[in-house]
């Protein structure tokens, strides 16, 4: 069985969720929160020390305003309403992303959040928020190019160095739910031997038996980083 450290999770499906049952796309927010909360619990309990959550990409700002109003809300209800969990679980909370674009409001919650559970060793919360891989590739290029590091000093630990995931593991699998077969602008550093699983489920639906279905497949695989098991590629 492969160790699986890094955990990442593209929680797609809330407003096809929504639309499905004629409900507004905000009770398919709501319910993708919910949702949320009960993975991070589980993914505690089993022992994954760093989660991340793909949870509002640079792209999200195109949706309209009103939606977008309502997402921000809905995360700094759930910082608020769940940071007593975190803190008793241990659970530290970081952002992949650029903060400082946020709402004020949020980055209020967001920051104190952070201080509240940098103290917390069992698992590592990512929260992939004004996320853009991409951007995080670019940005990471133009911190070496002022630090003046030159093409031949540069290495792959650097690099790294500079990602907003610096200092943890590559995630060994990425999940995404409600059926697209596509990474969207996600880690793409970071998950060059990544494992990916892709499910049919909407995020609202992906419960805990589920995310051991798939923990189970990740299981069943054998990771070869490039080699075909014998040492070549």
């Amino acid at each position: 069985m492969p160790p699986l450290t890094h955990l990442a999770i593209i929680m797609d499906g809330n407003g096809r969720w929504a639309k499905a049952r004629g409900l507004d796309r905000s009770a398919g927010h709501k319910a993708g929160t919910e949702t949320a909360k009960e993975i991070v619990r589980e993914c505690r309990k089993l022992g994954i020390p760093y989660l991340t959550l793909y949870t509002f990409s640079r792209e999200n700002w195109s949706r309209p305003k009103q939606e977008v109003g309502f997402l921000f809300n809905l995360l700094r209800e759930f910082l608020s309403a769940e940071l007593p969990s975190l803190m008793e679980q241990s659970i530290r909370l970081n952002v992949l992303g650029e903060v400082d674009e946020l709402p004020m409001a949020t980055r209020k919650v967001l920051r104190h959040a952070m201080e509240k559970t940098a103290g917390g060793t069992a698992m590592n919360l990512n929260l992939a928020l004004n996320y853009s891989g991409r951007h995080e590739i670019l940005r990471a290029c133009q911190t070496l190019l002022r630090r003046g590091v030159q093409p031949e000093e540069l290495t792959d630990e650097m690099f790294a160095a500079e990602l907003y995931t610096a200092g943890m593991p590559d995630p060994d699998l990425i999940l995404r739910t409600s059926g697209e077969l596509r990474l969207s602008n996600y880690l793409l550093y970071q998950s060059a031997y990544s494992e990916l699983y892709f499910t049919e489920v909407a995020w609202p639906d992906f419960h805990a038996p589920l995310l051991h279905a798939a923990l189970e497949d990740y299981a069943s695989r054998h990771r070869r980083f490039g080699t075909t098991g014998d040492g070549t590629a």
